[in-house]
């Protein structure tokens, strides 16, 4: 046995009801009828009625900064090397300078760099990048050039391997 649900809540739009408004009364159309007798309503109509349809098919134009090469900073050095990570086995301990190491954390550690120099550092693996600030001293294994936080480290993708070549970019 077939149910006629659509038919008479079609029916009931229709007939002008005092307990429903027909869906189209504030724009003053007559909904056609496919051969079921059932309500054809086209998209347009109910999510933008009074819009004209050049407005329907035109696509929203995001406004986006244009940066320039002096909203850059600038690079006072590059140079290369491998890099490691540190993280769960320091937090809470105290940095070099004196900060509290915390997880999540976009900082690393270098032998000479002053403290607060930022560091981009790009993984020459996958090419991601993070922009790092040094604020502790190592790495003091091997021949290693810098040793990243594990926010940082998460960032490049270096967690899982614990080691990466990398490119050091000292930024202004």
């Amino acid at each position: 046995m077939r149910r006629s649900i659509l038919l008479s809540g079609s029916a009931l739009l229709l007939s002008g009801s005092t307990g429903l408004t027909p869906a189209f009364a504030t724009t003053g159309r007559v909904a056609p009828l496919d051969s079921n007798n059932r309500l054809e309503v086209a998209i347009r109509d109910v999510v933008a009625p009074e819009a004209p349809e050049e407005q329907l098919l035109k696509p929203a134009t995001p406004v986006l900064p244009i940066a320039t090469p002096s909203d850059a900073p600038k690079v006072r050095s590059v140079s290369s090397g491998q890099a490691s990570w540190y993280g769960p086995g320091f937090y809470g301990n105290r940095t070099a300078n004196g900060e509290v190491f915390r997880p999540g954390t976009l900082t690393a550690a270098h032998r000479t760099l002053p403290f607060g120099t930022k560091v981009r550092v790009t993984n020459l693996w996958n090419g991601r990048s993070a922009v790092v600030r040094i604020n502790d001293r190592g790495p003091f294994h091997g021949s290693r050039v810098i040793d990243l936080a594990h926010g940082a480290a998460s960032q490049l993708g270096v967690v899982a391997s614990g080691i990466a070549n990398v490119k050091l970019e000292v930024l202004q």
